[in-house]
């Protein structure tokens, strides 16, 4: 059975245990540093290149101060998370702000912040213009239609709620050039956990084009071209990760043909990775509670779906290793669940494992990104604690767990007295 590595080892995740109980998240400093490393080098051909951290994917401070610390901006998508941005000290252009559907204070948080606002919608150009004005630098979001195809996560193109058509693109610009804005920048998002490195040359060069048709047309002049996130992880031990080399090849390539040729360099290059960055090296722990055995055995973890929303949101695979038995063969079948009261609150299904038996030490791998930020309370079910493996060994929390008092905090029981059904 294939296996995946761990930082740690099961003495050393005792240890932990006896301090911070299950379940929590345990996130590897030095792994997300290479890594960030790694991803920020492939690119170092294009002079400002720049990774915006997805806050989505993991929102906490302590994982954007470390990525911040290696040159990374913050692709936020709300209110609050350019509030961390901003308590992070990302501020500025270091911040991307795409969002959708958008509430004037979130606009008006990131005019004040002077990040680059990333709108939806021709229609919110005025929008934005009435509630806060135009900033010097703007840009859109591209929805190619049936121009590219989505992949099995984000769907198709033409179907989702994102972004301006290419025809609106021209009308944008030249509403926002007439209006005084002098910067300008475009961005796309057309795919999720996506691991073909070709995938994104292609993207690359479609935003390449288009750049080259719209300065030559409206005579305007871009700053940047986001090609996105999407970038994915091998979320299964037998896959393979992306070739990052081959990718930034590709784009470089296009980058020479189309951009370079028409006269239209320095261009920069951004993307907002989040998965990539940091999912791989994030880890569920957590233990078996009970191991029930009726048409189906079950292994019933002191984790749920509110830590881990991914498998019964998606049916996403993601590995499991059993602490102390990964040598031994894997020849029980299992379904792997939690407490709720959902029958979808699996972390796995059939999965074969060695054998099982109440107060094992379960790690559920790659939770690094949309786990715990998928988060919820459904049966009144609390999250859980993160904690972060320092380079030194040492081990922090970086958000404790909920308690049943953060819970109830928003409810108001004082005035049930006088409440009359």
């Amino acid at each position: 059975m294939p296996q995946k590595s761990l930082p740690f080892t099961k003495e050393q995740i005792e240890k932990i245990i006896k301090q911070y109980p299950t379940p929590f998240h345990l996130y590897d400093e030095k792994a997300i540093r290479e890594n960030a490393r790694a991803f920020k080098n492939a690119f170092n051909w294009n002079e400002g290149f720049k990774e915006f951290y997805a806050i989505k994917a993991a929102p906490n401070p302590y994982l954007m101060k470390i990525l911040h610390q290696e040159g990374f901006g913050a692709d936020c998508s709300s209110l609050a998370e350019l509030i961390m941005a901003q308590k992070t000290g990302v501020t500025d252009e270091e911040i991307m702000f795409s969002s959708n559907d958008t509430p004037v204070e979130d606009f008006l948080l990131a005019k004040k912040l002077k990040a680059i606002i990333n709108l939806d919608d021709i229609s919110h150009i005025a929008y934005l213009e009435k509630c806060a004005g135009l900033p010097s630098l703007i840009c859109f979001r591209y929805n190619p239609g049936k121009l590219k195809k989505g992949n099995h996560i984000i769907g198709h193109p033409e179907e989702a709620k994102y972004g301006f058509t290419r025809e609106q693109l021209f009308e944008g610009y030249k509403i926002c050039k007439e209006k005084g804005v002098k910067r300008f920048g475009i961005h796309t998002m057309v795919a999720s956990n996506e691991l073909d490195a070709y995938y994104f040359e292609e993207t690359a060069e479609i935003l390449f084009q288009l750049v080259a048709e719209i300065s030559q047309k409206l005579k305007i002049k871009f700053d940047f071209v986001n090609i996105g996130g999407g970038v994915g992880i091998p979320y299964r031990p037998e896959q393979k990760r992306i070739d990052l080399k081959a990718m930034s090849r590709g784009i470089k390539k296009q980058y020479e043909k189309i951009i370079v040729a028409n006269g239209l360099a320095p261009l920069k290059l951004f993307t907002e990775c989040g998965r990539y960055i940091t999912g791989p090296y994030g880890y569920l722990v957590s233990r078996v509670l009970h191991i029930k055995d009726t048409y189906k055995k079950f292994a019933g973890l002191d984790s749920c779906m509110a830590n881990l929303m991914r498998p019964a949101l998606y049916g996403a695979y993601h590995h499991i290793t059993v602490m102390g038995k990964e040598k031994k063969p894997h020849t029980f079948v299992y379904d792997v669940t939690g407490s709720l009261c959902e029958n979808n609150d699996k972390f796995a299904i059939d999965r074969k494992l060695p054998k099982l038996e109440q107060g094992d030490i379960i790690v559920i791998h790659d939770t690094g990104a949309h786990g715990f930020a998928m988060g919820f309370n459904y049966n009144g079910k609390l999250r859980s604690a993160e904690l972060l493996l320092r380079e030194n060994g040492k081990v922090v929390q970086i958000r404790r767990a909920e308690t049943v008092k953060d819970y109830l905090a928003t409810l108001n029981f004082n005035g049930l007295t006088s409440f009359k059904v």
